[in-house]
């Protein structure tokens, strides 16, 4: 499956609509960017279960600050709407498979309870506080 371009017209749909998202932010000016587009479409061909989303940075500066995107290329997993992974620099062919495979393995539940038990804690502590 080739990437999707991500805009903020189809942001909230990609993310809603799939179970997991990968997502390449990147600019026309950024050597290490256009060096790591081919390896991002070569696994891209790799999971046909799994979107791959270009984010042009320049294009797209609200999604790029939503995420908080300093540096460029940028890499970020989501599943079920978390985000699991988000990590500047252009990964090796290996290491991108290896990244996109254990989110692929993880068990969703386990990390919405894990979630939900930080919030009900970090509630707790914000209400003691008071």
């Amino acid at each position: 499956m080739a990437s999707i371009e991500l805009t903020i017209e189809n942001f909230e749909q990609t993310i809603l609509e799939n179970d997991m998202v990968v997502i390449d932010f990147w600019a026309e000016w950024c050597g290490p960017c256009k060096m790591f587009g081919p390896t991002f479409e070569k696994v891209s061909g790799q999971h046909e279960d799994v979107v791959f989303a270009k984010c042009d940075t320049e294009a797209q500066q609200q999604i790029a600050a939503q995420f908080g995107i300093q540096s460029i290329p940028t890499l970020a997993i989501m599943r079920e709407k978390v985000l699991l992974f988000s990590q500047a620099g252009a990964l090796p062919e290996s290491a991108l498979t290896d990244i996109v495979t254990k989110a692929k393995g993880l068990d969703m539940t386990e990390v919405h309870a894990q979630i939900a038990e930080q919030e009900a804690k970090t509630k707790a502590e914000t209400k003691a506080e008071d």
